[in-house]
């Protein structure tokens, strides 16, 4: 089961942004505090009349900031957040939702409970989920000379190098799978035995590949919907991911499905070398 990457957690950044940037919350409910973490009871005090002045994203987590701290979300492998009228009837799995003077409240939806919401008063970059993340994909910091260095002496595969978040924070499995083989390069070769230039083409791959997944609002996910309720049309632009047995798009060759680093993969075995 595939969860939400980064492309969908940017284009929910970009949905809920214009509703609650600048929103006084006026109360805090907490249907179900059992999610990946548990839910911290004392959000409703703590987040009652602060105004929301930030909405960030980083690597896959949602940052609500405020002038008292920083709400952080994840998706996990199943959540939604919408944007709805407070007498909206909750559903079985809105397990967690912000209330805005106004009467709309940001809701997050949740099936497998997966996902997380907690709290810092510290700077978000010091909380122990997000200090040891490597730079965004989508930031100058992440070029050929980077990938290069860092990946010096590893033999672990290019596909499994690149989803290491200590590496690039938020590359997730579709979209590496993607990048390869716009950058041609094989998802099993080893991580340390890829030249300065092809690390160059596959950093420029990776952000093309997500810039192009943002500007498509996203890959449809069996379980995701965006923030305004409509599904993603990045799948319709999908090169290998789960095309296993159909015509490569460059080449005609059949595109081959492995499992690397437990992660189902694919990839052209006539253009990725």
């Amino acid at each position: 089961m595939n969860m939400p990457e980064l492309p969908e957690v940017e284009i929910t950044r970009r949905g809920i942004a214009a509703h609650v940037l600048d929103h006084v919350v006026d109360a805090v409910r907490i249907r179900n505090p059992q999610l990946r973490w548990p839910v911290p009871d004392r959000l409703g005090i703590v987040l009652r009349g602060q105004r929301i002045r930030t909405v960030d994203r980083r690597a896959k987590y949602l940052l609500l900031g405020t002038d008292v701290g920083t709400l952080i979300v994840h998706l996990g492998m199943s959540g939604s957040l919408r944007v709805v009228d407070v007498e909206t009837c909750p559903h079985k799995h809105d397990h967690f939702e912000i209330v805005f003077a106004g009467g709309r409240c940001l809701r997050l939806r949740d099936p497998r409970r997966f996902g997380s919401v907690l709290w810092t008063a510290r700077p978000p970059e010091h909380h122990v989920l997000l200090r040891s993340l490597g730079p965004e994909p989508l930031s100058p910091a992440l070029n050929g000379a980077f990938l290069y260095e860092r990946a010096r002496g590893r033999r672990c595969s290019i596909k499994s190098f690149i989803m290491n978040s200590h590496i690039v924070s938020g590359v997730g499995n579709i979209y590496a799978n993607e990048a390869l083989f716009e950058s041609r390069i094989h998802p099993q070769r080893a991580a340390g035995r890829i030249s300065l230039q092809r690390y160059a083409t596959l950093a420029e791959g990776i952000q093309s590949t997500l810039r192009r997944a943002i500007r498509a609002g996203g890959t449809t996910l069996r379980d995701f919907i965006r923030a305004d309720g409509d599904t993603g049309y990045f799948q319709q632009q999908l090169s290998v991911y789960q095309r296993q047995g159909n015509p490569c798009l460059r080449c005609g060759t059949a595109i081959r499905q492995r499992t690397v680093g437990q992660r189902s993969t694919y990839f052209c075995p006539a253009c990725q070398r």
